[in-house]
């Protein structure tokens, strides 16, 4: 099928078009109804007559944007009117809800001047926490945006002039100190003279770049004083240079920005460039010259576009979302300058850094480090929303247009995480928790064997920069350091690395190793040789108090990785080790178990890990409610049932002070309606959070079932019932899973010390 068969199927398919509206608040009941509207909807209405801000708390103004448009110059399609422009405006509002959370309303206006057009937006105010200004044909656009910004209190912004400028202006800052050039010396050449052009220009200049340096060109060729009927715009970038042709006005230049149409420019006129030429050329579809023509006279040149196949491309998505949600969560009355160029820095910043393997894997497996073909984040990068949102909503403070700053910045970090899945903000709540501890005491010393391995690496890379751990890796030095440097992982440079043999306890660990399982068939040189294994090692060091915690699994199978771990470390006194994953669904938060471990525990073994679980859940700050699931609803007397049944009993006996019950069905212990009214004695009427599973076919299969149908977001497994923090990963994690055991881990071992439960 062709692409455009695709989209149009695409657009038609169900429900038309792409956008919906969704309640927020449930409307099932006479009293929900009565809430919602008439008569209870005339408390909140009274509450903001009496004082205007407070529609901020009652209504959805404070996350709603208005996309306005009248469809004068789509992108690549030109003048088309705003009914042909509203699939354009519509596929933005998505953009803004999928990468921001941001809900969004399309308002295509059929108007004829820049005086309605302005009228009808100002009479807008009052629904929206923000405008969006999308492809609106300059010069009239610059008009409409500096008219709107002065009439109204809420931020506006022009898509098509600043996000290009934001995004490119980025890049140019990457690109100048990858080809070791300053901005203020750069001579830059602008094909096209659009509003996105002059607004790159003027962000540009703002960066540090000189005015004189300067050559506009629109489709009549160089902007100079010997032009006529030029705009106010155009005129700001009159230049002093005797050029009369874009071939001449790119002779010796640094930069050339193309913001015109594709094939614009030639390999001959790049060849007259200086060295080392930085070559944006962003016209859509086709570019003004294709990158492989530009290396084919410029081998040593930085080229970016607008296309998401080729390096280096200039999209706005990495910029809109996310200015719009930091003005929103500041709710500043406008977008500043100052909030433009904090945009442009965070985003050059975040090139430097190393890049998620969640955006590889978006990429089809494909790496990036900065350099000639990585000078601008991927749109795909989850780190853009917290690091454009949260310098933006800071610079609204600075700039003294935010009526509502941010007063933690901690918590802001965690709530936009929470914006990309509910597991995000649960990890950085997690992480933020080890810091503020940390302050305190030291940071958890975390022992990872599989010190090689570059999962392992990259994760540890993070961790360090996070602050959420002390990391000690098991390896050989010269190789891991090698490897860090090939992967630019310039945090791990400080961190110790040691082979088990050579670590000066390694003989104080053999010896321990044979008294603890000589009567286990272990012989003194057995001891010698396992202890050279690092999982062995990393046991020994965290069952003997050097290591807090280890964490192991990336390379190797969950029976390898555990065994160590329950022959030297041990369970505590309850005698039974488990599996626990920890689900999240819907913001709210389930722990199930065994899903890793026992085959077919007993009674007994199920009335300790439902206590584990307990525990795990009070590190959370989460009551425990303890489910023990079943086929049946406390009356059969199958085996499964019965045993159920048993470990409930045993439980209160155990511990009273946990709240339990069972046998139960799934969808009983879940549903707080149908257990009180089926069920009203039991002591979980609220809904369980804990799951408890007959065996570990049934934990298993759940688990993996709700995370591929129910869209749960998981989180581990993790090893409960061991005297001293140890987790297993499994082989199939990536760098965040790991990230993320480490958080929680580090979560466990403070609670731990805390609790003296070491």
């Amino acid at each position: 099928m062709s692409l455009k068969n695709k989209a149009l199927q695409f657009h038609s398919s169900g429900r038309k078009g792409k956008l919906e509206v969704v309640a927020t608040k449930p409307c099932d009941t006479e009293m929900d109804l009565s809430l919602a509207y008439s008569p209870g909807v005339a408390y909140p209405c009274t509450e903001i007559q009496n004082d205007p801000s407070k529609v901020f708390e009652y209504t959805s103004r404070g996350n709603l944007i208005a996309v306005i448009s009248d469809g004068s110059a789509v992108l690549g399609l030109g003048n088309i009117g705003p009914l042909a422009g509203k699939p354009v405006m519509e596929g933005k509002s998505i953009l803004f809800k999928r990468f921001a959370d941001i809900d969004v309303f399309d308002i295509e206006l059929n108007v004829k001047s820049v005086d309605e057009f302005v009228s009808v937006v100002k009479s807008l105010e009052p629904t929206f926490g923000g405008i969006n200004l999308e492809d609106i044909k300059a010069p009239e656009c610059f008009e409409i945006e500096e008219r709107l910004k002065k009439e109204l209190n809420i931020p506006v912004f022009h898509d098509d002039q600043h996000g290009t400028a934001i995004i490119s202006g980025a890049g140019l800052i990457n690109a100048a100190n990858v080809a070791n050039k300053k901005l203020k010396d750069l001579k830059i050449v602008f094909n096209g003279a659009g509003a996105a052009s002059i607004a790159c220009a003027n962000i540009f200049i703002s960066l540090g770049a000189k005015k004189a340096n300067i050559i506009m060109c629109d489709s009549k060729g160089p902007i100079t004083d010997k032009r006529e009927n030029l705009n106010s715009y155009k005129k700001q970038f009159i230049t002093s240079e005797k050029v009369t042709t874009l071939k001449q006005a790119l002779k010796g230049a640094d930069v050339f920005i193309g913001l015109s149409v594709g094939g614009a420019v030639t390999k001959d006129m790049i060849k007259q460039m200086n060295k080392t030429p930085i070559v944006f050329a962003m016209a859509n579809p086709t570019p003004e010259i294709m990158p492989d023509e530009v290396k084919e006279v410029a081998p040593d040149a930085i080229i970016a576009t607008g296309r998401s196949d080729l390096p280096n491309q200039v999209n706005n998505l990495l910029g809109f979302p996310y200015i719009f949600r930091g003005a929103l969560d500041a709710r500043a009355t406008s977008i500043t300058q100052e909030m433009k160029l904090a945009a442009v820095n965070a985003l050059a910043e975040l090139s430097k850094e190393e890049v998620p393997e969640s955006v590889s894997i978006a990429y089809g497996g494909k790496s990036f480090k900065f350099g000639p073909d990585y000078v601008i984040p991927k749109p795909f990068d989850p780190r853009v929303l917290l690091r454009v949102s949260t310098a933006v909503a800071k610079a609204a403070e600075d700039s003294g247009v935010a009526k509502t700053p941010i007063k933690n910045y901690d918590a802001y970090k965690q709530k936009l995480e929470s914006l990309q899945g509910a597991s995000k903000g649960f990890i950085r709540e997690a992480i933020n928790r080890v810091k503020k501890q940390a302050k305190n005491s030291k940071l958890p010393k975390i022992i990872f064997p599989e010190g090689h391995n570059e999962k392992i690496l990259k994760a540890v890379n993070i961790i360090v920069e996070e602050k959420i751990a002390e990391p000690f890796l098991l390896g050989y030095r010269e190789f891991i350091l090698n490897k860090a440097k090939e992967l630019n992982l310039d945090s791990l440079k400080d961190v110790p690395i040691e082979r088990p043999n050579m670590h000066k306890k390694y003989d104080l660990y053999v010896k321990q190793l044979y008294k603890l399982r000589h009567r286990k068939g272990v012989h003194m040189e057995e001891a010698l040789r396992l202890m050279k294994d690092p999982n062995y090692f990393a046991s020994m060091s965290t069952a003997l108090g050097d290591s807090d915690a280890m964490i192991t699994g990336a390379a190797q199978n969950y029976a390898d990785s555990v065994r160590p771990i329950l022959e030297i470390i041990g369970t505590t006194k309850k005698g039974v080790a488990a599996g626990l994953i920890i689900m999240i669904i819907n913001q709210r938060v389930y722990l199930f178990a065994d899903t890793t471990l026992n085959v077919n525990p007993s009674a007994s073994e199920l009335s300790h890990i439902a206590a584990h679980a307990a525990d795990v859940a009070k590190y959370f700050h989460i009551e425990p409610r303890v489910a023990m699931l079943s086929f049946s609803n406390f009356s059969s007397q199958h085996d499964n049932p019965k045993k159920m049944k048993e470990a409930v009993e045993l439980m209160r006996k155990n511990y009273p002070e946990i709240k339990v019950d069972g046998e139960m069905q799934a969808d009983t212990a879940l549903n707080s309606e149908i257990m009180s009214e089926l069920f009203p004695f039991s002591s979980i009427k609220n809904g369980a959070n804990i799951l408890i599973f007959p065996n570990l076919d049934a934990g298993n299969i759940a688990y993996k079932m709700v995370q591929q149908l129910g869209k749960g977001e998981v989180l581990g497994p993790f090893l409960m019932g061991i005297r001293r923090p140890a987790n297993v990963l499994q082989r199939t994690c990536v760098v965040n899973d790991i990230v993320n055991t480490v958080a929680l881990t580090a979560v466990q071992v403070q609670e731990r010390k805390t609790r003296n439960k070491f």
